[in-house]
């Protein structure tokens, strides 16, 4: 059976990379590379990673990749520090992969927790990733972001789940948002789009309904109304600065 090495990039996740380590513990080798943590991750990361690098930050998919070609084996499962990999999924990676498979890659489907509940609605699920996949034939984008694998051949699906810990707090969720929006604008702008009115009005009320009614965050009751209004704020806030960058580039 092909050997596993998980990848993790880091910067300043002292909170999450040693449990997001230890849910990766069966793996035949754990690789850290973390973009100069201002905080104790490298500590952290160290007895519990086989490999730890310190890397200056190029971008999400260059430093995935960087982090894949450091690898001592050509199966790789990429998580986040916020990621944890079950013992059901762990369980699935090792089946799929002892029958020599001809897929370039996995998906999973990745579930969220968020405010106290795991939530199975909304866009946030099932949040298929394809996160296990052959170096040899497949390599993550150079996207500033919403990066991913491309793969040169077929994919499979896993049924177990990823979990996710994204969001701390509301807080912290709006700050992603406010992050996230700001990098989804520029390359929106340098790809040559622009933002009209119904870009600020209709595609935030289009996220809410697909979100709300036809992926049934009502479901999830109150939970599931925040988490369709801040999925409906993330695409009205991405069009609002998007218009700013055309505005400041006339």
């Amino acid at each position: 059976m092909p050997g596993v090495s998980v990848t993790i990039i880091t910067r300043n996740e002292s909170a999450n990379i040693e449990p997001a380590l230890a849910s990766v513990a069966w793996a035949d080798e754990r690789i850290v590379v973390d973009a100069e943590s201002t905080d104790d991750t490298v500590a952290r990361a160290r007895p519990l990673a086989d490999r730890v690098e310190v890397r200056a930050w190029p971008g999400y998919g260059a430093q995935k990749n960087y982090a894949a070609g450091l690898a001592r084996h050509d199966w790789i499962l990429s998580i986040d520090a916020d990621e944890r990999v079950t013992p059901a999924l762990a369980a699935e990676i090792r089946a799929v992969l002892a029958h020599d498979p001809v897929q370039a890659g996995f998906r999973m489907r990745r579930v969220t927790r968020y405010l106290g509940r795991w939530i199975r609605s909304t866009d946030w699920y099932p949040d298929h990733q394809l996160r296990l996949y052959d170096r040899r034939r497949a390599a993550w984008n150079l996207r500033p972001v919403h990066e991913r694998v491309e793969p040169q051949g077929p994919v499979g699906l896993l049924t177990a789940e990823l979990q996710h810990l994204s969001y701390r707090s509301v807080s912290h969720h709006l700050a992603t948002i406010d992050k996230y929006t700001t990098l989804v604008a520029q390359a929106m702008r340098e790809e040559g789009q622009s933002a009209g009115f119904g870009d600020l009005l209709l595609h935030p009320i289009a996220a809410f309904l697909r979100n709300y009614v036809l992926r049934a965050g009502f479901r999830d009751g109150l939970t599931g109304l925040m988490i369709s209004g801040l999925n409906s704020y993330y695409v009205f806030l991405k069009f609002v600065k998007l218009r700013e960058l055309e505005q400041a580039g006339r």
